[in-house]
C-alpha cells in the first residue's frame, strides 16, 4: 500500500480515538431472591444491551421516563455499580473489571453531580473540607494550596469566600448543587455525570445552574453525560441525545433530529408530550395507553409494543437492534429495518 493510499484510508476511517467513552453492550441486572434459601430466582434488567459513545468535549443527553435505566448506567460507567457484561471504555482504557489501585486511579478522571444536593453532601463537614476531601484522597495534603485551591473552586462556581467555614445546611439547594459541583471539579476530571442535577432545585434556579455548567465545560475542557427527564433542559445542554426505555436506547442522534424528525414511537409520544408555548398554535399529543413492564419481566421482543400505536405482529417476536437510518441518526425499530 502506498503512502498516499494509508492517508486516504486513515482520513476516512472514523476516529475512534476522538471518543473519550465507549459503552458496548452494557448491561447491569439487579438478582432477585426468594425462597428459604434467598436463592437468586430471576433478574431485574435495569440496563440491557446499551451501546453508545461521547466524543471529547460533547454533551450527550439521556432521557426517558423514571425507571428505564438512566441512572443506573450512570453509575455503571462510573464503577460505582459492577455490568454484569458489557465493555466501558474510558479514554482507550477498558475499565469494566479493573479493580483496586488500577480504578483509583482512573476515578480521578471521571466524576459525578449526583440528583439530591442534600443527600451527597456530608452534613458533618465544612464546606471546605468537604470540597478539599477529593483532592486529599489523592495525595494533596499542604493545608495552604488545599485551600487556596478550594476557596478558588469556591468562586469559579459563584459562591462566596466565607462559604468555606459553613456547612451544607446552611445554604440553599440551589447553592448546595454548586457545592457539589465544585467538589466534582477539584480533581480536574474528563468526564462529569450529572444524574438529575437540577430536577431537585426550583425552577427559578435551574437556569442558573444549567448555565453555570456549560460555563465549566467551556473553562475545564469538560465532556458531559447528562441524565434528566425534563426534554427541554436536555435540549438546552446536549449536543446529542440518546432515548433510552426499559433500559434500552431506542434512539439516538444529534439534538435537533430527535425533536425536529423523531422517528422512534416513544421518542415521537415524548416530543409530543413539551408543552406549547403558544397557545394559538395547535399540537397533536400521542397519549400512550398501558402501564410500564416491569424491568423483571420485560416483554419479548421490542420493549416498547406493549404500548406502541403502531406496533405490528412481528414487533413481539423480534427485538429489533440498534441501526444507523440516516448519517448519525440510529433507531431500533422494525419500522426502519
Amino acid at each position: 500500500m502506498s503512502i498516499l493510499e494509508k492517508d486516504l484510508k486513515q482520513n476516512t476511517e472514523p476516529k475512534a480515538k476522538d471518543n473519550l467513552l465507549e459503552v458496548k453492550n452494557l448491561k447491569t441486572y439487579y438478582p432477585i431472591k426468594g425462597g428459604f434459601f434467598r436463592r437468586t430466582v430471576g433478574y431485574v434488567k435495569a440496563v440491557d444491551d446499551v451501546s453508545f459513545e461521547i466524543k471529547k468535549g460533547e454533551t450527550l443527553g439521556l432521557v426517558g421516563e423514571s425507571g428505564c435505566g438512566k441512572s443506573t448506567t450512570g453509575r455503571t460507567i462510573l464503577r460505582l455499580l459492577n455490568a454484569t457484561s458489557g465493555q466501558i471504555i474510558f479514554d482507550g482504557q477498558d475499565i469494566t473489571n479493573i479493580r483496586g489501585k488500577a480504578l483509583r486511579e482512573a476515578r480521578k478522571d471521571f466524576q459525578m453531580v449526583f440528583q439530591d444536593p442534600y443527600a451527597s453532601l456530608n452534613p458533618m463537614q465544612m464546606v471546605g473540607d468537604v470540597i478539599a476531601e477529593p483532592l486529599k484522597n489523592f495525595g494533596k495534603h499542604n493545608p495552604k494550596e488545599l485551600k487556596a485551591e478550594v476557596m478558588d473552586l469556591l468562586q469559579r462556581v459563584g459562591l462566596p469566600e466565607d462559604a468555606y467555614y459553613k456547612y451544607a445546611h446552611e445554604f440553599s439547594g440551589g447553592q448546595r448543587q454548586r457545592i457539589g459541583i465544585a467538589r466534582s471539579l477539584a480533581l480536574k476530571p474528563k468526564l462529569i455525570i450529572a444524574d438529575e442535577p437540577v430536577s431537585a432545585l426550583d425552577v427559578s434556579v435551574q437556569s442558573q445552574v444549567l448555565n453555570l455548567l456549560k460555563e465549566l465545560q467551556q473553562e475545564f475542557d469538560l465532556t458531559y453525560l447528562f441524565i434528566a427527564h425534563n426534554l427541554s433542559v436536555v435540549k438546552h445542554m446536549s449536543d446529542r441525545i440518546g432515548v433510552m426505555y426499559l433500559g434500552n436506547i431506542v434512539e439516538i442522534a444529534d439534538k435537533s433530529s430527535i425533536y425536529d424528525e423523531p422517528l422512534h414511537p416513544y421518542t415521537q409520544a415524548l416530543i409530543s408530550a413539551i408543552p406549547e408555548p403558544d397557545p394559538k398554535r395547535k399540537k397533536e399529543r400521542i397519549v400512550l395507553t398501558g402501564d410500564l413492564p416491569s424491568p423483571a419481566n420485560p416483554p419479548t421482543g421490542c420493549p416498547f409494543h406493549t404500548r406502541c400505536p403502531v406496533a405490528r405482529p412481528e414487533c413481539s417476536e423480534v427485538k429489533p437492534q440498534l441501526k444507523e437510518v440516516k448519517p448519525g441518526h440510529k433507531v431500533a425499530c422494525v419500522l426502519y429495518d
